[in-house]
C-alpha cells in the first residue's frame, strides 16, 4: 500500500517564493480549518465532475463554511499500482504554493487508508477543450483573452522556478466569468537548470524537448500552439502517426489552411514569433502580452 504522509507532500525547502506568501492557506470563504484537520465528513459529496486514471472529480460542500469546492479522490492503490507516487507529491506541493488568478486553487489535501482527497477551487465553466469541440474555433478576441490569461499564469509560474510541460486544453478550465485557470500540474517540475525528462502531449510538445535539453520555453511553444488550436481548429503540426508528428514538429515551417484566411495579420504574426524551432528565437512571454494582438482584442 502507498504511504502518502501530510508532511512530505508539502515541503519547507521547496526552491519557491517565500513561504509567508505562498504557503498553503484557506480563502476567508472557506471554514479556517486547515488541510490537515480535514476530513471526508467535513464535506457533503455531490454529483461527479469528471473521472481520471487515478480516481474521480466531484463537487462537494464544506458542511461548516458552505462553500462549494471540487473535491479530486485519489486511489491510493492505483498510484501504487502506476509508481506515480513522487509525481503525485510534486503535483500537491507546487499547486499548493501557486496561488494566482489563473492557477486553480487548491485549498489543500487529507486522505484516509484508500484514497487521498485533493480540495480545489471549483471552475464551474468546465474543460477550455470541451468548449473548443462543441465550436471547433474561437473568435479571434475571445482566443486573446485566454491567451493573455495563460501568459500570465505561466510567467508566475516560471518566476517560482515552475515548467509546467503539459499546457493543452484538456488541462485548462474554465470559471463562471469564462476566466481560465491551469488546472493540472500531474508533469510540472521545480527547476532552475535544464531538464532532459520526455514527457507531456505529442501535439503540443516543443521542438527541443524531441531533441535536447529544455526549459521553461517549452511551454511558450505549447501556448503558441494552444492559440493555433483555438482560431485555426487543429494542432499545427499533427499528422497521423506519431513519427510524422515529431518529424514536422521538428522540422516543418509553420503554415496555415486556406480556412484560416480570415485571421488577422496580427495574430498570424504572433503565431510565427512563437511557434519558432530555436527556443533562444522564440518570442518571450512579457513580448506575447505586449503583443499588439493582445491588445487589440483585449
Amino acid at each position: 500500500m502507498v504511504a502518502f504522509s501530510e508532511s512530505s507532500a508539502v515541503s519547507d525547502s521547496a526552491p519557491l517564493s517565500a513561504r509567508s506568501q505562498n504557503a498553503p492557506r484557506t480563502p476567508k470563504s472557506v471554514s479556517k480549518k486547515t488541510a490537515r484537520a480535514w476530513c471526508l465528513e467535513d464535506f457533503e459529496v455531490g454529483k461527479p465532475l469528471g473521472r481520471g486514471k487515478f480516481g474521480n472529480v466531484y463537487m462537494a460542500r464544506e458542511k461548516k463554511s458552505q462553500k462549494v469546492v471540487a473535491l479530486k479522490v485519489i486511489f491510493k492503490k492505483q498510484v501504487d499500482r502506476h509508481g506515480v507516487l513522487q509525481q503525485l507529491r510534486e503535483e500537491v506541493e507546487i499547486q499548493t504554493r501557486l496561488r494566482h488568478p489563473g492557477i486553480l486553487t487548491l485549498y489543500g489535501y487529507f486522505h484516509d487508508e484508500k484514497r487521498v482527497y485533493l480540495v480545489l477551487e471549483l471552475a464551474s465553466g468546465g474543460e477550455l477543450f470541451k468548449k473548443l469541440q462543441k465550436v471547433k474555433t474561437f473568435p479571434e478576441a475571445q482566443t486573446a483573452r485566454y491567451i493573455g490569461q495563460l501568459a500570465r499564469a505561466i510567467a508566475f509560474c516560471h518566476e517560482h522556478s515552475v515548467i509546467h510541460r503539459d499546457i493543452k486544453p484538456e488541462n485548462l478550465l474554465l470559471d463562471d466569468r469564462d476566466n481560465l485557470k491551469i488546472a493540472d500540474f500531474g508533469w510540472s517540475t521545480v527547476s532552475k537548470s535544464k531538464r532532459r525528462t520526455f514527457c507531456g502531449t505529442l501535439d503540443y510538445l516543443a521542438p527541443e524537448m524531441l531533441t535536447d535539453k529544455y526549459d521553461g520555453r517549452v511551454d511558450v511553444w505549447s501556448l503558441g500552439v494552444l492559440m493555433y488550436e483555438c482560431l485555426v481548429g487543429k494542432p499545427p503540426f499533427e499528422a497521423p502517426e506519431v513519427e510524422e508528428t515529431q518529424r514536422r514538429i521538428t522540422s516543418d515551417q509553420l503554415t496555415f489552411p486556406s480556412s484560416a484566411d480570415h485571421l488577422s495579420v496580427e495574430a498570424k504574426d504572433l503565431l510565427q514569433a512563437i511557434l519558432v524551432k530555436d527556443p533562444d528565437r522564440r518570442l518571450g512571454l512579457e513580448a506575447i502580452v505586449a503583443h499588439p494582438w493582445l491588445a487589440a482584442c483585449a
